[in-house]
């Protein structure tokens, strides 16, 4: 698979070993610029690689439903900025202090103060991490094997190259940048088909999850509504913010030494993602243990084992 960089404007230069094709939507978007890289690989330094991952893809994509699958089925650490930024901001820190004052004022957040957000639960994940019976060290660092996704940051090409220098400086270097490539127009009739039921956040859709009674929930039996923003007014002015601000983000990863990241573009058969996704898990990040086997390894009465890779 080959990760997608989307064209804005002038075409940057690309390196030697980039071969891109284009291709368009059926919206009056290019879609990206593909670059084939073949070569997938975790980090350089280490042939046991934790999962330290970062998912990019358009406005409905399914991203979170992706990233729900994979923390559900292994045991992976999910950071939303959204949550952690909630969770300062509810407990008065420094940071939460803040952030709720220039929010209030109408400000964005400064990149140093969100990459502040992230090490802070990068650093508390990476202290806990032995006091597990279970934990695992790579055989190379004898660093805590850390596996986690990160959610809503970086955002700018500035904001990964922040995370790039912090994760650098402790020797955690990203190990999997995934982008979710849906066709715009096959978003669009996702949307046209979602329906939801507001209070619970139950999503429906008219064409591959129907509740059991049409326009009713199938839990409360409660009328099911559109979301405000699911109109295609909506999704192009939130595809055109995507496509300014990713475009750069994704040339610049895959912009770095082709063995630095592995790269994987998710795209085609929509039925696939998953299936593809996991298997890339399974293949590449053999350390990441399934929280059913986790499960067995706890039963009371037997003996915990702990290992060293």
């Amino acid at each position: 698979m080959a990760l997608s960089l989307f064209k804005s404007g002038a075409r940057p230069r690309c390196p030697a070993w980039v071969r891109s094709v284009s291709n368009v939507t059926g919206t009056t978007h290019a879609l990206p610029i593909y670059m084939n890289l073949p070569v997938m690989e975790g980090s350089p330094t280490d042939a046991n690689p934790s999962l330290r991952m970062l998912i990019f893809g358009k406005p409905c994509a399914g991203k979170g439903t992706l990233t729900s699958k994979l923390t559900d089925k292994y045991d992976i650490h999910s950071i939303s900025t959204g949550d952690l930024l909630r969770q300062h901001i509810l407990e008065r820190t420094d940071i939460g202090k803040e952030a709720e004052e220039i929010v209030a004022s109408g400000g964005l957040l400064p990149d140093e103060l969100m990459l502040d957000l992230v090490a802070q639960k990068l650093d508390t994940l990476r202290k806990k991490a032995c006091r597990e019976p279970t934990c695992r060290t790579s055989k190379e660092t004898h660093l805590p094997l850390q596996n986690w996704i990160l959610d809503g940051f970086p955002r700018t090409q500035r904001q990964g190259r922040l995370l790039d220098n912090y994760l650098k400086h402790r020797n955690l270097p990203l190990s999997l940048v995934v982008n979710v490539d849906i066709q715009d127009d096959v978003i669009l009739n996702w949307i046209a088909d979602r329906w939801v039921h507001i209070p619970s956040g139950r999503v429906y859709s008219t064409s591959y999850k129907p509740p059991k009674v049409s326009g009713y929930d199938d839990v409360t039996g409660e009328p099911l509504t559109k979301r405000p923003d699911d109109t295609p007014e909506i999704f192009s002015r939130r595809l055109d913010h995507y496509y300014a601000q990713t475009s750069p983000l994704l040339y610049y990863y895959a912009s770095r030494s082709p063995h630095a990241t592995r790269l994987v573009n998710l795209d085609g058969d929509v039925d696939l993602l998953w299936p593809t996704l996991d298997s890339v898990i399974r293949e590449s990040f053999p350390t990441v243990r399934e929280r059913a086997m986790l499960a067995r390894a706890r039963l009371p009465g037997q003996m915990q084992v702990r290992s060293s890779f």
